[in-house]
Parts: structure tokens; sequence; C-alpha cells
């Protein structure tokens, strides 16, 4: 009877994940308002400096660095909705209304912590890539070894991306 009730107990705890999955939903949409706003206020600038006949001494760089940045947070929001659905499906229950869709078996459908993990450690490779890109838009290059290593820099970024799709598509 004992050991029943302390089986009921342990199983009821996984619903502590649900604090995880709103909480992660709650990081999502946050990320996704900020990304969202560092695009219009970007878009804005570009408006405001064409409108005024400007061109600020790095206007190229802040532009396309604004929107880098968005794209890197709206990847790191796509990261916390693949984990607060993958932390559900797993712990509590299949999301029914994803069931008819059959996109959903592709992108969310997560049955073991492993495709959980693998789909996370894709979406942050992204994150680590465009962050990389993002930082490579705003360096300055003083010679022809600096834009040798910076060469070598995107084809150790290529050939990273080529290997993790090849070592994805095996599974």
């Amino acid at each position: 009877m004992m050991e029943k009730a302390f089986e009921s107990t342990l199983w009821a705890s996984r619903f502590m994940v649900i604090m995880a999955v709103v909480f992660g939903l709650i990081g999502a949409v946050a990320l996704f308002i900020v990304a969202s706003v560092d695009v219009y206020n970007t878009a804005q600038m570009v408006i405001s400096t064409y409108i005024n006949h400007l061109h600020p001494k790095h206007f190229h760089e802040d532009v396309v660095g604004g929107i880098i940045g968005a794209v890197d947070l709206y990847l790191i929001g796509v990261v916390m909705i693949i984990f607060s659905f993958g932390l559900y499906e797993l712990f509590i229950s299949d999301i029914d209304a994803a069931k008819g869709d059959e996109k959903e078996s592709k992108i969310l459908a997560i049955h073991s912590l492993d495709q959980l993990k693998d789909k996370i450690s894709k979406v942050i490779v992204m994150v680590l890539v465009v962050g990389f890109f993002q930082k490579v838009g705003h360096t300055e290059y003083n010679g022809a070894l600096e834009m040798l290593y910076f060469a070598l820099s995107i084809t150790a970024v290529a050939g990273g991306l080529f290997v993790l799709s090849k070592v994805g598509h095996k599974h």
C-alpha cells in the first residue's frame, strides 16, 4: 500500500515539467517580441537614413548586424519552443491537436530525450553560426593574413555544417 502511494506520487511528480514548458514558451514569446522590435528598429533606421539622405560610416554593417542579431534571437526562441514541446510530449502527453498535421511529425515530434537533444543541438549550432557571422561583419581586417584567417574560418564553419548534415541524414 505504501509502495503504491509512493509510486503514484512519483508518477504525478512528472507534472513539475509543466513549469519548464510554460516558462520555456514565455521565454520564446519574449525572444520573438525582442527580435521583432530589433527588426522594426533596424527598418526604421534604414528608412530614416534614406529619407534624410544620410549615410553613416558603418551603415551597412549596422543594418546587417541588426538583422542577423534578430535572426539569432528568433532561432533561440525556436530552441525554446522545441524544448517546451519536447518536454511536454515526453513527460506529460502527446499533443492531440498536432496529430493530424503532417509537418508535426517532422518538426515537433519528439519520442526520446535523444531526439530532443538532437533537435535542440542542431538549432543551437545554427545560433552559433549566425552569431559567428554577426561578429565577422563587425571585424576590421588589417592585412592579407587576417583575410586568410577569415576565409579559413568560413571554410571551417561550412565544413562543420556539411558534416553535421551528413551525420543527421544517417539517423
